[in-house]
């Protein structure tokens, strides 16, 4: 029955545009349509059919969970150790902890994530790219990962600078490869966002530094987040401990760095509750954003979390309110 009330109701939406193309607006004006569409016509195309099967359409939301603006803090989560916070069960589609989760925030380097979704959705694992010094000219308080001008290296190994040790200098290398320039890419970044639905979110730069314009909320970048993890070679990387990149100078000689994951779940600095598999996830630190971390889990019985925090007010902060959102997790059925 409710696939005929949803037929019935799209039949309705375009009967009445249909009667508002004939009839008067009022004032004794008539409303013109200069090209107008064929109801019958066009039916189909919109989904209107008469068929009373279920539809076998993919509604956007249909797999992710959607949360209000109230705040509901699960049991045993000291929300005020961060401005944001947010925890969803991926199995459920179910928000089961959420504080701010819809105020705009600096995201710092978990603006990487969506970095790293439009690197491995526009570009070639295997391109390889020389680094110029443009890209390099960034805050002397930056995070690198030690890249030189002149360095020949692939998308593959910027990706793992990227989200290990969160290379500014690999973010910028990534925007260059893939659209020209920071601006340009900032723009797909946008792009990309708002057809996550991340609507409440602004871009300007591959890495996260500080700027009036870029900011994002806690439920975007669990938008944002979900839908790159649905990436294989995403998933492995953000999952990788350490790793040694190997690519070529200037002189083309050959370099090899290893990179350690920032994030301490990973690198073995914190212990994760127990009955709790951290997957990976994305850290981020400036004195504007505080200290960040998006984390994708996995409890004991199987199930798959997303978990955020947002300007907690110091990295111990930080991971204290992961741990608890974490424990939470653990105690789900």
């Amino acid at each position: 029955m409710s696939g005929v009330r949803c037929i019935v109701k799209k039949w309705f939406a375009l009967l009445l545009i249909a009667v508002l193309m004939v009839f008067p607006a009022g004032c004794g004006e008539e409303i013109s349509f200069e090209q107008k569409y064929d109801i019958l016509h066009t039916a189909e195309q919109y989904g209107a059919g008469v068929s009373s099967e279920p539809s076998d359409t993919a509604f956007f939301a249909e797999s992710l969970a959607v949360g209000g603006n109230e705040n509901s803090v699960a049991e045993g989560v000291e929300s005020g150790l961060s401005e944001a916070s947010l925890l969803v069960d991926l199995t459920g589609s179910a928000i089961l902890s959420a504080n701010n989760v819809h105020q705009r925030m600096y995201p710092a380097s978990t603006t990487k994530i969506l970095t790293a979704y439009v690197a491995l959705k526009y570009g070639d694992l295997a391109a390889t790219t020389t680094v110029s010094a443009e890209a390099l000219k960034l805050d002397e308080d930056s995070s690198l990962c030690g890249l030189a001008a002149g360095d020949v290296i692939s998308l593959e190994e910027l990706l793992y600078g990227l989200m290990l040790c969160s290379g500014n200098d690999a973010a910028s290398v990534i925007a260059e490869m893939i659209s020209g320039s920071t601006e340009a890419f900032a723009g797909l970044m946008n792009q990309e966002a708002l057809a996550l639905g991340a609507t409440n979110s602004h871009f300007v730069n591959p890495h996260g530094l500080p700027d009036e314009q870029h900011y994002t909320t806690a439920y975007d970048l669990y938008l944002i987040f979900q839908e790159a993890i649905q990436n294989e070679t995403f998933l492995q990387i953000i999952g990788t401990e350490t790793h040694t990149a190997s690519y070529t100078d200037s002189q083309g000689e050959a370099v090899e760095r290893e990179w350690t994951n920032s994030n301490q779940y990973l690198n073995g600095k914190q212990q994760a509750p127990e009955g709790i598999t951290v997957l990976g996830g994305k850290t981020g630190t400036t004195s504007a954003a505080g200290s960040c971390l998006v984390l994708l889990s996995e409890n004991a019985a199987g199930k798959r979390y997303i978990s955020i925090v947002m300007k907690a007010d110091g990295r111990e902060n930080l991971y204290t309110l992961m741990s608890e959102l974490l424990t939470s997790a653990a105690a789900a059925p």
